[in-house]
């Protein structure tokens, strides 16, 4: 169960309002490597966690603080397109929605400087689940595959392009408030990224799983002879110099290869005939009396 406490993990209340910074924190919120989606990637996967309970509890204490963080970005969005202080009218004027028309300006055109118009016409100077540009959040962005190393290799990607998206907002505002909540959220995402990366570590020790995802399955299965062999497809070859062309594979269980993009196969792709009655373009013309 979860229970809620009314405080939030960290501050989140900005200097000043600025509705248009208010849309550029939907990303973080509501896109596709913000808080709402690694808290749905974190949750499904310690629900439908079979493993030992170390991992299982580890992923839901992660999930929970992925909850406040949630709750932070969209305190923090909806306070930023609040009024600012009586004694700060003029520059609310400026940069808030409310304090554009109290200066005598439209809401159009506060709009058309860049504001999120979902922000006034759908919730009422609230945060959305959306992204920056007003992409609903999806649920195609989370995932909980039942193999805690491919899903927590996932979650350090996830954990690295939410760093880097926060990193980047952080250098575009100057709003001291706002700097300093997400840079409570860089530094979670600073922990998040080793913890991942320590929890990979402990599965390959503790023998779960190892490369390649899912280890289990047999290799004499595989197609052996491309199962290390770097394919070249560039003209220069620049990429044929990398670690992965030459040498053992990470793995342990082979050696890195080159060669050239090439066919193996005589399959020109061609596709057979279907039901006329779907209507599909035959190979050739059907010729009229056919067709009757």
């Amino acid at each position: 169960m979860f229970l809620h406490q009314r405080k939030l993990q960290y501050n989140a209340r900005p200097d000043a309002p600025d509705p248009i910074f208010a849309k550029m924190l939907q990303e973080p919120l509501g896109g596709q490597w913000g808080e709402i989606s690694v808290m749905m990637t974190y949750l499904f996967q310690g629900w439908n966690c079979r493993g030992p309970a170390k991992y299982r509890d580890m992923i839901i204490d992660i999930a929970t603080e992925e909850i406040g963080h949630v709750e932070m970005l969209a305190t923090m969005i909806a306070r930023l397109l609040e009024t600012s202080p009586v004694e700060a009218q003029e520059d609310m004027a400026k940069n808030s929605l409310v304090g554009a028309v109290m200066g005598g300006a439209r809401i159009e055109d506060a709009i058309v400087a860049g504001m999120n118009p979902q922000h006034v016409i759908v919730s009422g100077s609230g945060s959305r689940p959306t992204d920056s540009i007003g992409n609903p959040w999806t649920s195609a962005y989370t995932i909980a595959s039942g193999n805690l190393l491919a899903d927590f290799r996932f979650n350090v990607t996830a954990e690295s392009q939410g760093r880097l998206q926060v990193c980047r907002l952080y250098n575009m505002t100057e709003d001291k408030g706002v700097r300093d909540m997400l840079s409570f959220l860089i530094a979670r995402d600073t922990m998040h990224q080793n913890q991942w990366l320590a929890a990979i570590a402990d599965l390959e020790a503790e023998g779960f799983d190892e490369t390649p995802v899912p280890a289990k399955f047999p290799q004499e299965l595989e197609k052996g002879d491309v199962a290390y062999q770097f394919i070249n497809a560039s003209d220069s070859g620049e990429s044929s110099k990398g670690r992965w062309a030459k040498g053992a594979s990470v793995d342990g269980k082979g050696q890195f290869s080159v060669t050239k993009i090439k066919p193996l196969t005589d399959d020109e792709g061609m596709l057979g005939q279907v039901d006329p009655r779907t209507y599909g373009t035959p190979a050739a013309p059907v010729p009229a009396a056919a067709a009757e």
